[in-house]
């Protein structure tokens, strides 16, 4: 089978494409034919050597993929061969074949496209968690999204307004501001300008924002603690920007508010249960026509490496997809 593999840790252009033998599935563990895998930011890990787990050479990236059931190992029950079906992996996605342990699937409903479903997981499911379950964002508060333009800032704009929050969105170029906007953002910030936080202040104010949503960690991360409104909540998602800040935490103190870590693959892995519920109330809005997950760009399996440069380039707007077998295309899938 084909496959996009990484021979030596390195950037995006050290994969090549490849082959595989086609897995068998083992004890509670599935066949998926793979027809569409998300590009992450933990992929670019992956390939570099510099994530927490490191799987043996060569190997393919891609942890969030939709696919059909084309085999089941010894023991799986309650799926049918030829059902579509949702998962996160560690690797092993950017392919056309992948053995998956059956706990981890989900299914996908009828309505919503292979494309849709691959974008949806991680972005959209660590955005449920963070702002639901880690962050309790209630209608009526106001929601501060930083790097709002990439994919899970996107996903984090569109379930804050669908949970009912006014979003301000935070993003570098006013074209990604643009996009915010037309994604339903109420405002939009350029957070790399001095004196944004008066921005922010003159939006809600001069109260501050109810929870702050920051995949980046670095400079900005400070501005934005500083922006939180009495008993607010600063969700620390990540650091795509690079650099792990170094809070003042007397502001925690003063302002009466909570820095809470959200860490959503651990939560998939310590409750499962709870994490499949998610993913499949996410998908219940998709097949409802209630969230679209935007998708600024697919490529074919072989031009993965174009993907993972853009997505390190930053720029994307919103989820790029691998198909494995369909055209490239661009805009938002439904």
């Amino acid at each position: 089978m084909k496959a996009m593999l990484c021979h030596a840790h390195g950037a995006p252009g050290t994969l090549r494409a490849g082959s595989l033998p086609e897995p068998a599935p083992g004890p509670g563990e599935v066949l998926v034919r793979v027809e569409a895998c998300g590009v992450n930011f933990p992929d670019l890990l992956l390939i570099a050597g510099r994530y927490q787990q490191k799987p043996p050479l060569p190997f393919a990236p891609g942890g969030e993929l939709c696919g059909t059931v084309a085999a089941l190992g010894e023991g799986v029950e309650g799926l049918t061969i030829g059902s579509r079906v949702a998962a996160m992996i560690p690797w092993g996605g950017f392919a056309e074949a992948v053995a998956v342990e059956a706990a981890r699937l989900v299914p996908v409903p009828r309505g919503v496209a292979p494309q849709a479903a691959a974008a949806l997981c991680f972005a959209y499911g660590t955005v449920l968690h963070a702002l639901r379950d880690r962050g309790a964002l209630q209608p009526g508060e106001t929601l501060l999204v930083l790097g709002a333009a990439g994919g899970t800032g996107m996903a984090a704009l569109q379930i804050g307004r669908l949970l009912g929050a006014r979003v301000i969105a935070a993003a570098s170029t006013e074209a990604k501001r643009q996009a915010c906007l037309a994604q339903g953002a109420e405002a939009a910030i350029d957070y790399t300008a001095e004196g944004w936080r008066d921005e922010v202040r003159a939006l809600t104010g001069g109260r501050g924002v109810d929870v702050v949503f920051d995949p980046v960690g670095g400079a900005q991360a400070e501005p934005a603690l500083r922006s939180v409104a009495w008993r607010g909540r600063y969700l620390v998602v990540g650091f795509a920007g690079g650099e792990i800040p170094r809070l003042p935490f007397n502001l925690a103190l003063l302002k009466g508010c909570a820095v809470v870590g959200v860490f959503y693959g651990e939560f998939a892995r310590r409750e499962p249960a709870a994490n499949r519920a998610l993913l499949a109330e996410l998908f219940g809005w998709v097949a409802e026509g209630r969230l679209a997950p935007h998708i600024s760009a697919t490529y074919p399996l072989e031009q993965a490496t174009q993907a993972l440069e853009a997505l390190a380039g930053r720029r994307a707007t919103g989820k790029l997809v691998l198909l494995t077998h369909a055209a490239p295309g661009a805009g938002a899938a439904r």
